[in-house]
């Protein structure tokens, strides 16, 4: 099947009456043009930035080494003195200009170190200083340049990050070769060089700018001249359906996807999802996608479940919790992660190699143009990492080989800079409300469904999920992601029984709705098919039901093993194979001991 994909180039329980006037009137509601009276409600709000800049002017009083400036005193008094001079009064550009003279634009930074200033930094812009203060229990962290949980800022006493050299891309007259760049101390190097994650230049400036806007090497721009279905498919926006095919005829699409190990802590949630009462319009079962974690995964449930089925993808061996390894990763290890974790999932799984297209890295940190890197590699179709902020429209996925059509979104994210052979399967930030705001109004998304802290109840679950659905299937229909951590619904079964009645109502409401996997969206996207038609696509009829695929595991081996590369200590193994000498683990796939 992985040639045929696009790719190289409420309570509800029993309390939810809810009724279709409801929906009706959400969705005009999402239409609606902005309240007249809202400019005058705005003009009564005092922005807190304002009040910021207040306090760091009042502290600034005072600090005579940093802003008074002393000057000829010209006031004509009986008392004046030859050399008499006075303080002139200090005004915000004063401060802007003794401030901003040593910084990089836009960099936020502290006026006063300390723990106790450490929620309060300030940034240099045109228009003057803008301040900012992080929420109680958080503060600065500066090398992130974003608000952390206290306890893991590590600078508060530092004042600001050391100024980085940069290169100069753009000069009045050439100073290099053609063919060469200019490091910041005017050296001369190859254009190959600058932004590959090796220091070249001796002030190392060459590393010092390498965004996706600024990269010297990056991706082009989609060219839809460049780019046509069925062998490719990008639009300059990433908002505009394959196709070309009119919003009201193109199926609406739910990505349903799980992260981490499966076993028997949530398997009884997929049972409960998954039990062939909820059906697609073409009469088959739903799908979901699994990103699994090596650790902790019982392989017996996910061969299982890809009998069924369900799509199983890649979320790493370890699940390393520290944002670092993941933010530091080389090639070679990212392919050992998820490369490796693709050839577990074959070996101890039992699932075809062909049938596994995606991966996902752990706690959505991205490793920038060394993870894409080695995901082309080991040949993954797709990555399901990228976060695009919240958007109305939301965006299709869209291939690598050319530049994200959204900003690089998150805290202090590595995104891919260059054309990688990799398709993006872009999670769409949820819209936390439960319905729609002003246009002008900022809100703050989620990627994590079930990191959306606006969700307290199935109410509040019941109509985000309905406020998103309208937000797409009234736009233009871009696939909606619901990315779960079945733990959420473990703890809280009433969530479970809210996603239930809410699947329930869209299939039941809705003859164009489906619930597919990841690869099932990219083999619409090479071959879109109307509404009409997609009762009888092809891709999407493969393992229609439980019972079209045999079971194939006569029994399930629970081993007891031990990894060198883990202490001896005991970890165990659920596979429908043998058992191997030793727990499997990063580069020693069959559990053979080697480290």
């Amino acid at each position: 099947m992985r040639s045929k994909l696009i790719l190289l180039g409420c309570i509800v329980g029993l309390a939810f009456a809810h009724q279709h006037d409801s929906v009706l009137n959400l969705k005009q509601a999402f239409k609606a043009k902005k309240s007249k009276g809202l400019e005058a409600m705005q003009g009564k709000i005092v922005d807190e930035s304002h009040i910021l800049m207040e306090e760091i002017l009042a502290s600034a009083q005072g600090r005579k080494e940093l802003f008074d400036s002393d000057v000829p005193n010209t006031k004509d008094t009986k008392e004046e003195k030859p050399d008499a001079r006075y303080k002139r009064q200090v005004g915000q550009e004063d401060i802007r200009h003794a401030l901003c003279q040593d910084k990089n634009a836009g960099e936020f930074f502290r006026l006063v170190a300390g723990t106790k200033q450490c929620r309060d930094v300030v940034s240099c812009a045109d228009g003057g200083l803008q301040a900012i203060r992080c929420p109680p229990g958080l503060a600065f962290d500066l090398s992130k340049q974003t608000c952390e949980w206290r306890q893991l800022v590590k600078d508060c006493n530092i004042k600001a990050r050391p100024k980085l050299a940069l290169p100069n891309f753009n000069t009045d007259e050439p100073i290099c070769e053609p063919g060469e760049l200019s490091c910041g101390d005017g050296q001369c190097l190859p254009r190959t060089l600058f932004c590959d994650d090796k220091v070249d230049c001796l002030d190392g400036s060459d590393e010092n700018l390498c965004d996706s806007r600024n990269d010297p090497n990056r991706a082009d721009d989609c060219d839809p001249r460049q780019c046509s279905l069925p062998q490719c498919f990008c639009s300059v926006t990433g908002q505009e359906i394959p196709g070309s095919l009119a919003p009201e005829r193109v199926p609406q699409m739910i990505m349903l996807s799980f992260d981490d190990a499966i076993n028997n802590n949530n398997i009884d949630i997929f049972e409960q999802i998954f039990d062939g009462k909820l059906k697609n319009p073409n009469g088959c079962d739903v799908k979901a996608t699994f990103f699994v974690s090596h650790r902790y995964n019982n392989y017996s449930m996910a061969q299982e479940l890809h009998r069924r089925g369900h799509e199983m993808a890649v979320h790493s061996i370890t699940h390393d919790n520290e944002e670092e390894y993941w933010d530091n990763g080389t090639v070679a290890s990212w392919a050992a992660e998820m490369g490796g974790a693709r050839d577990m999932m074959v070996k101890w799984g039992n699932v075809p190699a062909d049938d596994i297209y995606g991966s996902r890295a752990p706690l959505l940190r991205l490793g920038g143009n060394r993870q894409f890197t080695a995901l082309e590699t080991e040949g993954f179709v797709y990555d399901s990492s990228m976060v695009a902020p919240l958007s109305n429209p939301p965006y299709w996925p869209y291939p690598l080989a050319f530049s994200a059509p959204h900003r690089c979104h998150g805290n202090f994210q590595n995104c891919p800079t260059r054309s990688h052979s990799v398709m993006e399967m872009v999670m769409n930030e949820f819209d936390p409300r439960e319905e729609p705001g002003y246009d002008d109004e900022t809100v703050s998304g989620c990627a994590m469904l079930d990191s959306c802290s606006q969700i307290r109840t199935p109410d509040n679950l019941y109509n985000v999920l309905t406020h998103n659905f309208i937000r797409h299937y009234e736009q233009n229909r871009a696939p909606m992601g619901m990315y779960l951590h079945a733990a959420w619904l473990k703890k809280q079964p009433e969530m479970l029984d809210a996603l239930l009645f809410w699947l329930d109502e869209v299939l039941s409401t809705y003859d164009d709705v489906y619930l597919v996997t990841m690869s099932q969206v990219l083999a619409w996207m090479q071959s879109p098919v109307d509404s009409s038609a997609a009762v009888q696509f092809p891709a999407w009829q493969q393992k229609c039901t439980a019972l079209d695929t045999e079971d194939t595991c006569v029994s399930s081996q629970n081993c007891q093993l031990s990894s060198p590369q883990l202490g001896g200590i005991k970890q165990r193994l659920q596979t429908c194979n043998s058992c191997p000498s030793y727990y499997p683990w990063v580069n020693d796939v069959a559990g053979q001991g080697g480290v």
